[in-house]
């Protein structure tokens, strides 16, 4: 027996592992979802569920999977469905010029020039934020930086587990904030005008309309992912012991590499400087036709430019260490780097056809409305009625996690119900967009889930969807604690959430409450 007494919250994180573990395997488990989505369409038809769509007033009913039309809809779909996963193609295009990057050393080398920089005191923290930050690259931060996280710690001697839930911490429970206007910003808010003019048709919404906060969520995020890092999950985890050893990490740098990153770094400048042309300039290739940069083709081309940003360098170094001799080298580091991808491609399979089939079932929609309609009667007002919202909002993502697919569900309910409150439509996609992200670190729906488990597993070989809830558990709390206390603050205080973005309004006199 331990002389060492186990405290509440480790107890607690370990009871959490041991019944997550006890679920199946991840293709099981999807398995058993999409076995469970397919009855529940069925009894759902049956007991005639629906839902009334506040935006369009559409009827929503459930939708049975046994029918003739969706069986031959599940068989004839069915490659479709799998090839169609956002998530697959995003990493198998990435992995290619990843891949290359790897086999020749250049990733590694890199890492052990940013290991030897960077004060091991700010590690973790420089991990959170660049996760954070990577969101200006849309969903990149999953494919590229979470598993350079776990191989960054295991170089500085510590548990890689540890670098991997930090980094995925901030890619993901992070991500609606950063420094600059991503992509999301202007989508959410396509969504939150029209809702706002449901009751006053006058009504605009910016797509800078909730910057201040976000800018504000950056520091905090990441300190509160640096707490949680170094107090609570690696001294958790203890000491690796496993047998994943990167020798190439630990050895000293040669003078041939020190060469080929200079060389590989300067085909990073010049990659940079023409994508930059593509850019910059008003006429630029992508720019879209209204030569705006926020909502332009860049944006959707970056998981394109992310594979030429590693793979040509990546060539370049391993042609300046001697890698590198021929074009069939080349080929076949690619060819590796997708082989050691069978373990995803076989999750995102079951993956895929469970998240269509609930999309299929309307069964997500209708609990999202029916959960929605609840909250809506319980009377709150004010702040109380807000860290509701947030609560519910991160309950809804449990289920259901594209941020913009809620978000159209959501905000023709909640944005007119808060605006008779007296809140503006831009306070309520604020306080929405802190509650979108916080539990996405720790559902297994979540599209990228399955991935982290793949990148977790190299090791430690049984880890279990379990343990890396049991992992993640400690940010998300802290996350919903970090967003509910700066939410209120920032309500009572009167700070206005984004430039010309009003925390209250005031509904017209000529207005009518329904």
């Amino acid at each position: 027996m331990s002389k060492t007494k186990k405290s509440l919250l480790t107890r607690f994180l370990d009871m959490v592992e041991y019944v997550g573990n006890k679920l199946p395997d991840p293709v099981t488990l999807f398995f058993i979802l999409i076995v469970i989505v397919l009855f529940g369409s069925w009894i759902a038809t049956l007991l005639g569920l629906s839902a009334i769509h506040p935006g369009t007033k559409e009827t929503i009913s459930a939708i049975n999977l046994f029918s003739k039309e969706n069986v031959i809809r599940i068989f004839t779909q069915m490659p479709a469905t799998f090839t169609g996963f956002a998530p697959l193609g995003m990493v198998l295009v990435v992995m290619l010029g990843i891949g290359v990057a790897d086999k020749t050393g250049m990733i590694s080398a890199a890492l052990k020039t940013f290991v030897l920089k960077v004060p091991r005191s700010l590690l973790t923290a420089s991990l959170v934020f660049a996760g954070i930050m990577s969101s200006m690259a849309v969903d990149a931060g999953y494919v590229v930086l979470i598993p350079l996280g776990a191989v960054i710690f295991m170089s500085a001697g510590r548990h890689p587990l540890a670098g991997l839930a930090a980094t995925f911490s901030g890619v993901s429970g992070g991500f609606s904030a950063n420094l600059i206007i991503t992509s999301l910003d202007p989508l959410l808010a396509s969504f939150t005008e029209p809702a706002a003019q449901l009751l006053d048709q006058s009504y605009s919404v910016n797509a800078a309309s909730n910057y201040y906060l976000m800018v504000l969520m950056v520091p905090l995020y990441t300190l509160v992912g640096w707490f949680a890092t170094e107090k609570i999950v690696e001294p958790r985890l203890g000491a690796y012991t496993g047998d994943v050893v990167d020798d190439s990490i630990s050895r000293p740098i040669e003078a041939i590499e020190r060469k080929g990153l200079r060389y590989a770094g300067l085909t990073k400048v010049v990659l940079a400087v023409l994508i930059a042309l593509l850019v910059v300039p008003e006429n630029g290739i992508l720019r879209d036709a209204n030569a705006s940069l926020s909502i332009a083709p860049f944006l959707s081309s970056i998981v394109a430019l992310m594979m030429f940003l590693f793979l040509i360098p990546g060539i370049v170094y391993g042609v300046t260490v001697g890698k590198i001799k021929n074009d069939k080298q080349v080929a076949e580091m690619m060819a590796d780097s997708m082989s050691s991808l069978g373990s995803y491609i076989v999750l995102a399979f079951t993956a895929a056809h469970f998240v269509a089939f609930f999309n299929w079932s309307n069964l997500g929609v209708i609990t999202a409305i029916r959960g929605a309609e609840f909250l809506s009667t319980i009377g709150f007002t004010g702040i109380p009625l807000l860290i509701a919202f947030l609560v519910f909002t991160g309950f809804i993502n449990l289920f259901i996690g594209s941020a913009s697919a809620k978000w159209a569900l959501m905000a023709p309910i909640f944005v007119p119900m808060l605006m008779l409150m007296g809140l503006s439509p831009e306070v309520t996609q604020a306080t929405y967009r802190l509650g979108d992200s916080f539990t996405n670190i720790i559902t297994p729906l979540m599209a990228y889930f399955p991935l982290v488990i793949i990148y977790a597993q190299k090791y430690q070989k049984d880890l279990g969807i379990g343990t890396l809830i049991s992992i993640m558990l400690p940010y998300s709390l802290l996350f919903l604690l970090l967003s509910i206390v700066v939410l209120v603050i920032w309500i009572l205080t009167g700070i206005p959430v984004g430039p010309d973005s009003p925390l209250y309004y005031t509904v017209p006199s000529t207005f009518g409450t329904p």
